[in-house]
C-alpha cells in the first residue's frame, strides 16, 4: 500500500509541471478546433434553395391577391357610404357623390365621375372597367329594347318600347324575369304611396326587390324625368313626426327597418318631439338624412304636462327627458337649499345638469 502511494507524490516541482503540460493540452485542442470547426454538410445547393424560395413568395403573392376584396360591375350612382370606402374613395369623395344625387341628377360617364368626386387618375382606371350604366344612358339614341325570345334567329327580334314606370300596370311589372305577382303589386303599392317614383333609386326600397332585378327593371322602363320635375312637380303632403309610423318613417332614403324603429322608440320615451333638435339625439341617424326627414315631415309639439320645480317630487322629475334619478336628486337638494327656484337660469348651476339641453328641459317645467 505505501508502494503505491508512493507514486502519487510529488515534490513541488513535479506539481508545476504537470500543470503546465495539462495548460498547454487544452490550447493546444482550442486552437485545433477554432482553426478547424466542424462544418454542418448542406442539405440543399444555393440554385435549390433560391428556386424554393421563389416559390414560397409567389404563393405569397397569391395570398395576398386572393384576400383582395373582389369588385363586381356596378352603378356609380347607387355607391353607399359602405361601398365606397371597400372602394377606395375617401370620405370627402363619397360625400360629394352624395350631394350630386341629392340634387336629382345621375352620373353618365367616367369622365364625369371624376369631376364630380375628384378621385385621382389612379383610382379612376381601377374603378372605370368595372362602372355599369343602364342602357337608355350608355346608347341614348335608342329608345327601344329588344327582346330575343326563345329559338329566334338573331334577325327575328321583339323591339318593345320602353314604359314610363310611374304608368306601368301590375302585368307589364310582371313580364321582368325575377317580378312575380307579389312584387309588382308591391312596387305599384309604393308608387302610390310617394305619389309617383321621382328617382331611380326609390326603386331600392322595395322590400324583395334584388339589385339585378331593378337593373332589368331599367332596361324595360324609364322615369319621364322632364314631365316631373319641370312641367309637374310631385308635390308630398308633409306627415307629423309625432304621428308617423314605421313604414312611412323607412321611406325616407338612408332610414331602415332598425333606424325607423329606433326613432318611434326615442319618440315613445320622450312623450313626442318637442324640438327638431331632439333628432339628433338618435343614434345612427346622420345629419344628412335629418335634412331629407324635415322635407317629408313636419313637427307639431304635443300638449304637454308642465311639472312645477317649485313643489315636485324626485319621481316626477325623473320622468322628465334629459332628467335620471341623480340628477332629480341634486335639483330637490337644491330647492331646499335656494328656498325655492326664481328662474331656469338657476338649474344651469347645479352639478351635471345638461345645460345644452336646458330650452328642451323648460318645456317640461314651471315655476310657480
Amino acid at each position: 500500500m505505501k508502494n503505491i502511494k508512493s507514486y502519487f507524490k510529488f515534490v513541488k516541482a513535479e506539481r508545476s509541471g504537470i500543470l503546465c503540460i495539462i495548460f498547454l493540452i487544452f490550447i493546444v485542442q482550442g486552437i485545433y478546433f477554432y482553426t478547424n470547426p466542424k462544418k454542418t454538410p448542406m442539405l440543399f445547393a444555393d440554385a435549390e434553395v433560391a428556386i424554393y424560395q421563389q416559390q414560397i413568395d409567389s404563393l405569397k403573392i397569391l395570398s395576398i391577391e386572393q384576400r383582395k376584396p373582389k369588385i363586381f360591375p356596378f352603378n356609380p350612382n347607387f355607391i353607399s357610404d359602405y361601398k365606397g370606402f371597400t372602394l377606395g374613395m375617401s370620405t370627402e369623395e363619397i360625400d360629394r357623390l352624395h350631394e350630386f344625387r341629392e340634387t336629382n341628377k345621375y352620373v353618365n360617364s367616367a369622365k364625369e365621375f371624376q369631376t364630380i368626386t375628384k378621385v385621382s387618375d389612379s383610382l379612376l382606371s381601377v374603378l372605370q372597367p368595372y362602372f355599369k350604366f343602364p342602357e337608355w344612358v350608355t346608347n341614348k339614341k335608342k329608345k327601344k329594347w329588344n327582346y330575343k325570345s326563345y329559338g329566334s334567329n338573331e334577325k327575328d327580334e321583339v323591339i318593345l318600347e320602353k314604359i314610363d314606370l310611374n304608368k306601368a300596370t301590375i302585368e307589364e311589372l310582371r313580364k321582368v324575369y325575377g317580378i312575380g305577382e307579389k312584387l309588382s303589386a308591391r312596387i305599384v303599392k309604393y308608387r302610390a304611396s310617394l305619389g309617383g317614383f321621382v328617382t331611380e333609386s326609390q326603386l331600392e326600397n322595395v322590400y324583395g326587390l334584388k339589385p339585378e332585378v331593378i337593373q332589368k327593371v331599367w332596361k324595360r322602363f324609364y322615369l319621364n324625368k322632364t314631365n316631373t320635375f319641370k312641367n309637374t312637380e310631385v308635390v308630398l303632403e308633409k306627415v307629423n313626426l309625432n304621428k308617423a309610423t314605421i313604414e312611412e318613417l323607412r321611406k325616407i332614403y338612408g332610414i331602415g327597418e332598425k333606424l325607423s324603429a329606433r326613432i318611434v322608440e326615442y319618440r315613445e320615451k320622450l312623450g313626442g318631439f318637442v324640438m327638431e333638435s331632439q333628432l339628433k339625439d338618435v343614434y345612427g341617424l346622420k345629419p344628412e338624412v335629418i335634412q331629407k326627414v324635415w322635407k317629408r315631415f313636419y313637427l307639431e309639439i304635443p300638449n304637454i304636462t308642465k311639472v312645477n320645480v317649485n313643489t315636485c317630487s324626485v319621481d316626477e322629475l325623473q320622468i322628465i327627458p334629459y332628467i335620471n334619478y341623480e340628477l332629480a336628486d341634486e335639483i330637490i337638494n337644491e330647492r331646499i337649499l335656494r328656498e325655492g327656484f326664481k328662474t331656469f337660469e338657476e338649474l344651469t348651476k347645479i352639478r351635471n345638469f345638461p345645460t345644452n339641453k336646458i330650452k328642451i328641459i323648460e318645456l317640461y317645467l314651471s315655476i310657480e
